[in-house]
């Protein structure tokens, strides 16, 4: 039995953004999840539903099974004790979650004297542990949550998370905001706790290099649904679905002088979830998307060995496993017809794979000219 297992999850907000739609994941015990996207895909909204911390008159629908057990159906006294105990969450934004007139230790021991019924002096012992594992001197228990540093505030969330021993942890953009040399020692952190106490964990970014380096699998959302889902290195590598390929070449590719020359990021902004476009919604941005695109959304569909996306474009070549598959030959996603756009997500280093013919506008983004040795790439454009 799955850790967590996800149904059909749908949360709509009272003035009826449908936030979420339809979301299914499952996670095991010791294994990490990634959940990427651009803001106002439904990341944050999932991790708040998974604990029943959405505002009064959300409408929710679907399983949430946790340990076997439907949070959705639990009655208030119930889910009071599987929070914090059961599953914690490291909110967004350290410095807006701790409480700035309260002692960080304070903020800590809370969830021991009311889940585990300890003593104040044990519960104050229990701070030191947690303080230590984290990696800051029990002593820092005493301070406020101003006199830290943004490095040391999420340690002080991740040691709250880990207070009760809970199964599993959510963390939402847990390295928002953080400079890269802590942004490392954070993650690693997170990853030592997994493997250490073997919780599951559900880690939230936009970034999907840091959520491949640090996760097991990987399931982008758009518009309150997951597009693609699968191994985390090879979704980040080689996506199917053409958001998750955008995502992913937003980032340039360190070593291949060709990238800076790949189009990168991805016109236009997600949709307003209270008035979502007919048919998949991400095909008003999508630049290979096909007449039926705009009529009918697309269901998750295999896409390899233990991958899936929800996109027309996935083809029985796409399914097959990598080594089954023609040599020299591009996938059928691959070889669109010559719109006049330019497939955003693109970064490799050769100029014919991934891209086709560049239309009238497409000139910034044009790989077919990219250099044939460093020489070249730092030769001045005509």
């Amino acid at each position: 039995m799955s850790l967590l297992d996800v149904r059909g999850l749908t949360v709509t907000y009272a003035d009826g953004a449908a936030a979420v739609r339809g979301v299914d994941l499952r996670l095991d015990a010791g294994r990490k999840l990634g959940v990427a996207g651009e803001s106002g895909c439904g990341k944050s909204t999932l991790a708040l539903a998974l604990l029943r911390l959405l505002p009064a008159g959300t409408r929710v629908g679907g399983e949430i099974l946790l340990d076997g057990e439907d949070v959705l159906a639990m009655k208030w006294g119930r889910v009071r004790a599987v929070r914090w105990a059961g599953a914690s969450i490291v909110f967004q934004g350290a410095m807006h979650s701790l409480n700035p007139v309260r002692r960080v230790g304070d903020q800590i021991a809370e969830p021991i004297l009311l889940h585990r019924r300890a003593t104040p002096a044990g519960a104050r012992r229990r701070t030191g542990e947690l303080l230590e594992q984290v990696g800051l001197p029990a002593a820092r228990g005493s301070a406020h949550p101003h006199e830290l540093s943004g490095g040391q505030r999420q340690r002080v969330m991740i040691a709250m998370a880990l207070a009760c021993d809970p199964r599993l942890i959510i963390a939402d953009e847990p390295t928002t905001a953080l400079d890269v040399m802590i942004q490392a020692q954070i993650l690693r952190l997170i990853e030592q706790v997994v493997a250490d106490q073997d919780v599951g964990l559900i880690m939230i970014s936009h970034d999907l290099a840091v959520l491949a380096d640090t996760c097991d699998r990987l399931a982008v959302m758009y518009a309150g649904r997951v597009v693609e889902e699968g191994p985390a290195r090879r979704v980040h590598e080689d996506a199917r679905h053409p958001y998750a390929r955008a995502l992913s070449a937003a980032f340039p590719r360190i070593g291949d002088p060709a990238s800076r020359f790949a189009p990168r990021g991805l016109p236009g902004d997600p949709p307003d979830p209270s008035a979502l476009p007919a048919g998949c919604a991400f095909h008003p941005r999508c630049p290979v998307p096909l007449d039926s695109c705009a009529v009918e959304d697309q269901p998750l569909r295999d896409a390899g060995p233990d991958r899936r996306a929800a996109c027309v474009h996935v083809t029985a070549q796409d399914r097959a496993p990598a080594q089954d598959r023609a040599p020299g030959r591009a996938r059928d996603t691959d070889q669109p017809p010559d719109t006049g756009r330019s497939w955003a997500g693109d970064s490799g280093g050769s100029g014919d794979r991934d891209t086709p013919p560049a239309g009238p506008h497409d000139t910034v983004g044009d790989t077919s000219h990219a250099p044939d040795s460093p020489e070249e790439a730092r030769r001045p454009a005509p």
